[in-house]
C-alpha cells in the first residue's frame, strides 16, 4: 500500500478512536473498525485532533455571527467538542480525579475502572468545563472571531498531543486494558507529533491574529501539562492508563487556553 494511504487509513483510525464523528471506510480500508495501533498512528494525532475541532470552531465562528455573546458562544463551542468526542477524555479526567482518594496502587486502579462518579471526579469535571467556557469566552471578548476559532483549533491539536506524553514515556500501570491493548507509541512518533503540532500552531495562529507570545505559551504550557500528568501517573500510580491520557488532553487545552488570554490586551 502506498504510503499516503496507509496515512489516510492511520488518520481516519485517529479520528474514530477519539471521535464519535461518523469517518466512513476508506476504499482501500480492509477493517475500519479495527483497534488503532498506537506505534504506527501517534505521529497523526495532532491532525486528528485539528479534524475533531473543526466542528466546535465553526460552532463557535456560527454562534459568533449570529451575534449570540462571548459566553453563548464558548458554551456552545465547548458543548460541541463534548458530542464530538463521546465525552472520552472528560470521562478520563474525572476517573483520575476519583482515583486521588485511593490509599493504594491498586485501589486507584481500581476506582478508576469503577463507572460511577464520585465527588473528585464530578468537581473536575464541573470545574473543566467551567475553565474551557470562561478562557474561550474572554479570548473572543479581547480578540475578534478568527482568532478564536484559531484558537479552539490550535487548543485541539496540541491537548491531544500533550496526552500522548504519558503514553510514550511510561509503560502501562494494567496487565491489561486499552492502553496496553493499542499498543505503546515510541518516542520518536511522540517527538514527530510535537513537531507537527507545533507547525499546525503557527500556520493557523499567525494568519489567525494571535500573537506569537500567545501562540508560544500555548505550546509551553501544553507541554508542560503532559509533562505534570506524566510525572503524576509514575507517582500516583507506577504506570499510564488510558484515563491518565484523557486528563492530560483536558488539562492541557485548559492551560493552552489560559496561556493565550494572559497575552492578550483587556
Amino acid at each position: 500500500m502506498s504510503g499516503w494511504r496507509a496515512a489516510a487509513i492511520d488518520l481516519a483510525h485517529c479520528v474514530r478512536f477519539y471521535s464519535r464523528l461518523p469517518v466512513p471506510a476508506l476504499p482501500w480500508e480492509q477493517d475500519a473498525h479495527a483497534l488503532p495501533s498506537f506505534p504506527r498512528l501517534a505521529r497523526l494525532i495532532p491532525l486528528a485532533g485539528l479534524l475533531i475541532g473543526l466542528l466546535p470552531a465553526a460552532v463557535l465562528g456560527f454562534a459568533l455571527l449570529l451575534d449570540l455573546g462571548p459566553w453563548i458562544a464558548a458554551a456552545l463551542s465547548v458543548a460541541a467538542m463534548v458530542l464530538a468526542t463521546g465525552a472520552l477524555h472528560e470521562d478520563g479526567l474525572a476517573d483520575t480525579a476519583d482515583s486521588v482518594g485511593g490509599a493504594t496502587r491498586e485501589r486507584r486502579l481500581e476506582i478508576m475502572r469503577d463507572s460511577r462518579i464520585g465527588a473528585f471526579g464530578a468537581s473536575a469535571l464541573v470545574l473543566s468545563l467551567f475553565l474551557r467556557i470562561a478562557a474561550l469566552a474572554m479570548i473572543v471578548a479581547r480578540s475578534d472571531g478568527a482568532a478564536a476559532v484559531a484558537a479552539v483549533l490550535i487548543a485541539a491539536s496540541l491537548s491531544r498531543t500533550a496526552g500522548l506524553m504519558p503514553l510514550a514515556f511510561l509503560a502501562p500501570a494494567r496487565a491489561d486494558g486499552m492502553s496496553r491493548a493499542v499498543g505503546q507509541p515510541p518516542r520518536d512518533s511522540f517527538w514527530l507529533a510535537t513537531g507537527i503540532a507545533g507547525t499546525i500552531a503557527v500556520v493557523l495562529g499567525l494568519p489567525g491574529g494571535l500573537p506569537p507570545s500567545g501562540i508560544a505559551l500555548m505550546l509551553v504550557l501544553s507541554a508542560l501539562s503532559g509533562l505534570a500528568l506524566t510525572a503524576f501517573a509514575r507517582r500516583h500510580l507506577g504506570g499510564q492508563t488510558g484515563d491518565i491520557a484523557g486528563a492530560a488532553q483536558q488539562v492541557a487545552e485548559i492551560a493552552a487556553l489560559i496561556g493565550l488570554l494572559t497575552v492578550l490586551p483587556a
